[in-house]
C-alpha cells in the first residue's frame, strides 16, 4: 500500500483544528537567550502559542522538539519559518541578556 500525500487532507485537518480551538488567529513568538551544551554546541529555543495552542522548537536544527495541538501541517510550516528566518533568529538570541533581569 502505498502511503497517501493528498495535501488536501492536510489542510482540511489543519482548519478544522484552528476552527475548533477559538483561538484569536495570532500567532506569537518568543526566542530564549542562547545557550550551551556539555560540547560547546550552541543553541536556543524558540516557541510559538496562540494562546490556546503552543509549540516549542530548537536552532540552528530548527526542529520543532514540543507541539501541543498544532496539526502536523503546521508544525511543517513552523519549522520552515525557523529554516527562512534562522539568521535573524539568532541575532535575536544573541540579543538577550539574562542578566538584566536581575540588575533592577
Amino acid at each position: 500500500m502505498g502511503e497517501n500525500f493528498d495535501a488536501k487532507d492536510d489542510i482540511r485537518q489543519a482548519l478544522e483544528i484552528i476552527k475548533n480551538s477559538n483561538n484569536t488567529g495570532e500567532l506569537s513568538m518568543s526566542v530564549s537567550a542562547i545557550c550551551q551544551n556539555e560540547k560547546g554546541g550552541k543553541y536556543a529555543y524558540v516557541t510559538f502559542t496562540d494562546g490556546v495552542r503552543d509549540a516549542e522548537g530548537r536552532i540552528p536544527e530548527c526542529n520543532i522538539t514540543k507541539n501541543n495541538g498544532f496539526a502536523e501541517i503546521e508544525v511543517k510550516q513552523l519549522e520552515k519559518y525557523m529554516q527562512d528566518n534562522l539568521d535573524e533568529l539568532k541575532k535575536m538570541a544573541a540579543g538577550i541578556d539574562i542578566f538584566s533581569a536581575f540588575t533592577k
